[in-house]
């Protein structure tokens, strides 16, 4: 739990991805006040699927996810040193990283959670679940989402994508029904 001298805690997920690091950037730039402490909270994948490794692979990956994990936190309190801002890097071994996400703001008094969002389709997110959509419809706090601008992107990709398929859909039914119509017309002047 963090000890700051009654300042304003902000929980802020993290996940040394460029959609979490673009969430901590935004925020500093556009939210954040002198007065508020940080606690930046990482949740790392659980792995499954270990009991497929042999031990000496298990040992492996878990070396260079610990590596990559001690690699984050430098970078996160170099950011946080060169701003001058209060702060601690927490590690939550867990396997609903939304649930301790949301339990750590609680835990620390937060007034607020930032995360960043992967901008998953609808489909891929209503089968697997998004850590941000578990915060927003959760946490007892008011929830921050910064969406990264490769997730605008390729969202509208996909959006004009599918507009341009149903676009060519009604061309292809309108001009099926003008054929239709001008086979008729053909059949009415024949039996005239």
């Amino acid at each position: 739990m963090a000890s700051f001298d009654s300042s304003p805690v902000v929980v802020i997920a993290v996940d040394g991805s460029e959609h979490s690091v673009y969430a901590f950037d935004w925020y500093l730039e556009h939210f954040h006040k002198e007065e508020m402490s940080l606690v930046l909270v990482h949740v790392p994948d659980t792995f499954a699927n270990v009991t497929m490794m042999s031990p000496g692979k298990v040992q492996e990956v878990l070396k260079e996810c610990e590596a990559k994990i001690q690699c984050m936190k430098e970078m996160y309190m170099e950011k946080m040193k060169a701003e001058g801002i209060e702060g601690e890097f927490i590690r939550i071994d867990a396997e609903k990283p939304g649930q301790a996400i949301v339990d750590c703001a609680i835990e620390n008094n937060a007034c607020f959670i930032v995360t960043g969002t992967r901008g998953q389709g609808k489909v891929r997110r209503t089968i697997l679940g998004s850590v941000s959509d578990y915060i927003i419809h959760h946490s007892p706090v008011p929830v921050l989402v910064c969406r990264h601008k490769s997730s605008s992107e390729k969202e509208s990709k996909e959006k004009k994508h599918d507009k341009e398929r149903k676009d060519k859909d009604k061309k292809n039914h309108k001009d099926k029904n003008s054929k239709e119509r001008e086979h008729k017309d053909g059949d009415q002047k024949d039996k005239e």
